[in-house]
């Protein structure tokens, strides 16, 4: 008897035993689930958030370059364009010279000179031009004191007499860069009223460059 029951306390125990370590166990393998869920879970957000942070940094990186090129192909833009105005006013300075050449020349330096006098409306004014031009300049000064004077009396009432000199040191006389034209000066050169070619070329270019800008480079 006293074998039996002691064969019963054992299995007993080791039921108990068992059934502990089973839930030991059971638990076990829950807490391990549950920690690897949890490190799985951390894992993927941490990924994620890695992911969405190179995403932002790539798409910070994109936006860069893109400015940056556009910038760049706005410079380029800008230059080319400066380039073709360039060019333009270079070849129209060229035309110039050719209008220098032209049998209309003399009558448009007589124009030139009375549109000066009556600019600077000095009575003593000294003409300067280019060395090729003196003989032309000497022929057309009777007239062009004859205009101005008649174009000041009719619209002031009153009859002036200037004295216009042209310059004879030949060091002072206009390049040929000037294109041709005349430059007018008062007062020991003073007061100056430049009539070049070159001159009036680009007045007319300043007053027309939204216009031609306008047609070189239409906007969509």
């Amino acid at each position: 008897m006293a074998s039996d029951q002691i064969r019963q306390m054992v299995n007993f125990i080791l039921q108990e035993a068992h059934e502990k370590a089973n839930e030991i166990r059971v638990k076990t393998e829950h807490d391990f689930n549950l920690e690897k869920q949890t490190l799985v879970h951390e894992k993927k957000i941490a990924i994620q958030e890695e992911f969405v942070k190179k995403e932002k940094d790539q798409e910070i990186q994109e936006r860069i370059a893109l400015s940056t090129e556009i910038g760049k192909n706005r410079v380029r833009t800008m230059k080319d364009r400066d380039d073709l105005l360039n060019r333009l006013i270079s070849e129209s300075e060229a035309k110039c010279g050719m209008v220098a050449r032209g049998q209309n020349y003399p009558h448009l330096l007589q124009k030139l000179i009375v549109q000066g006098l009556i600019k600077i409306e000095e009575l003593e004014v000294t003409i300067y031009c280019r060395a090729e031009d003196v003989a032309v300049i000497k022929g057309i000064v009777p007239g062009s004191f004859a205009e101005y004077v008649e174009i000041m009396e009719r619209e002031s009432g009153i009859k002036l007499n200037p004295v216009i000199k042209i310059n004879d040191d030949r060091s002072k006389d206009l390049p040929e860069s000037s294109c041709g034209g005349i430059i007018l000066t008062a007062c020991n050169s003073k007061i100056v009223c430049d009539n070049t070619m070159v001159s009036r070329l680009k007045l007319v270019y300043d007053d027309l460059l939204p216009s031609i800008r306008a047609i070189l480079f239409p906007e969509n």
